[in-house]
């Protein structure tokens, strides 16, 4: 199986002369499949031999740490001491990789994107084959007796796939940036609530574009990563500020509100994610928001605003109680100042004159919203029961913009 490189689009037409450039992130590109990877039938192999070891998938992956530990000790240092959360993490990208398997531009996209951010673990492309080994021995072993010399193959067929695109989107990345980023630690303002704002310097250029995500490594805690979103669009001084909220047991949330201090050095993995501007394709936008999910879309409406309040921006914010309502207040003075911002809250379990109801209910009293680009952002059952919502009342799920459920803004991490 051949992979080509898609080269970065076009660039969009320059701005006019009253507008400023917005300064560009950098260009993730992407391998391209020549053609679809896996027949139907090698498909639908895979996705039954899923179902059979997926009641099993926790113990499957134990054993396929043990044994990849066993087998290649030299592997181990890559990995955190605490493998709990790096378990969960495998199983949930290889059900993913598994959903789009007959979709090869997305999971084209997808791998491209696991290849890229596996760089900052310092993933090599001589550790493919071993991980590949032990990932298909777990699964003969857990699939038993349905484990086939035919499925055998399309799963070493499957994983070659994902394999050879996660190895060229690595490659192609390490010829234009650096696979992490040194960064100080300049200001920790807390925020209450066990939310601190924390802001960085990177020792060079970091380029990232509003609504990414950056993934970041403290001192206390290392390879353990976790992601935040930048509270903002891109800054001419460089530095980043993420909205971070201490959960229990999140070693690396707490460790940044509770124990940083300014001089403190942290890493950041390269920006990932597509809740981007550019994948808007109406002018109306529609934004949701709940607790620090709020961060992202901040930045979205600040570069919303650089680009010269071109889209008409709906922002709702969700909490249970009004005392949740993180940052309503700061959304408040920027509609003031953008008239194409309009703010509104909703609040599910305290009555507060005016703003009491469920966020879908909200959200589908307003609606119907079908002619929006929509991002969501914020705790997970928060953005499903949203998404639902809004597919029910008749928007795309394709012009339904948020990050994977993995990223803290979307977990307890």
């Amino acid at each position: 199986m051949r992979f080509r490189i898609r080269r970065p689009a076009d660039p969009p037409a320059p701005p006019s002369p009253e507008e400023p450039e917005p300064a560009p992130a950098e260009q993730d590109v992407e391998p391209e499949a020549a053609e679809p990877p896996l027949s139907a039938h090698e498909i639908e192999l895979i996705r039954a031999s899923v179902t059979v070891v997926e009641p099993l998938a926790a113990d499957m992956t134990v054993y396929f740490y043990a044994i990849l530990f066993a087998r290649h000790p030299e592997v181990r240092p890559l990995f955190p001491p605490g493998m709990d959360a790096q378990r969960g993490r495998l199983l949930r990208a290889l059900l993913r990789i598994v959903d789009m398997v007959d979709d090869p531009e997305n999971l084209v996209r997808f791998c491209g994107h696991l290849g890229r951010d596996h760089r900052k673990f310092g993933t090599l492309r001589d550790h493919f084959p071993a991980v590949g080994a032990c990932l298909l021995d777990s699964l003969a072993r857990y699939a038993g007796p349905a484990w086939t010399p035919d499925i055998a193959a399309a799963w070493t067929k499957a994983y070659g796939v994902v394999a050879d695109v996660m190895i060229g989107a690595a490659e192609e990345d390490a010829r234009t940036r650096p696979a992490v980023w040194p960064a100080t630690l300049v200001h920790r303002v807390p925020r209450g609530s066990g939310i601190a704002e924390v802001t960085v310097r990177p020792e060079v250029p970091y380029a990232y574009a509003a609504g990414q995500y950056v993934s970041v490594e403290t001192p206390w805690h290392p390879r353990q990563w976790r992601s935040y979103s930048p509270a903002h669009a891109p800054r001419e001084d460089g530095t980043l500020t993420f909205h971070v909220r201490a959960v229990p047991g999140g070693t690396v949330s707490t460790a940044l509100v509770h124990r940083a201090v300014p001089g403190d050095m942290v890493r950041l993995g390269a920006p990932m994610g597509d809740m981007v501007l550019d994948a808007a394709v109406h002018n109306d936008l529609l934004c949701v928001a709940g607790g620090t999910g709020l961060a992202p879309i901040r930045a979205l409406v600040e570069e919303v605003a650089r680009r010269g309040g071109r889209h008409q921006v709906n922002l709702f914010l969700g909490a249970r109680t009004g005392a949740e309502l993180y940052g309503v207040d700061d959304m408040l003075r920027m509609a003031q100042r953008h008239h194409w911002l309009t703010v509104r809250g909703a609040v599910s379990d305290e009555y507060i004159p005016g703003i009491r109801r469920s966020l879908p209910q909200v959200l589908a009293e307003y609606g119907p919203w079908y002619h929006h680009d929509v991002f969501l952002s914020g705790p997970a059952p928060m953005v499903t029961s949203a998404r639902q919502t809004l597919t029910l009342t008749g928007t795309a799920p394709d012009r339904i913009h948020h990050d994977p459920f993995d990223v803290s803004a979307l977990a307890t991490t």
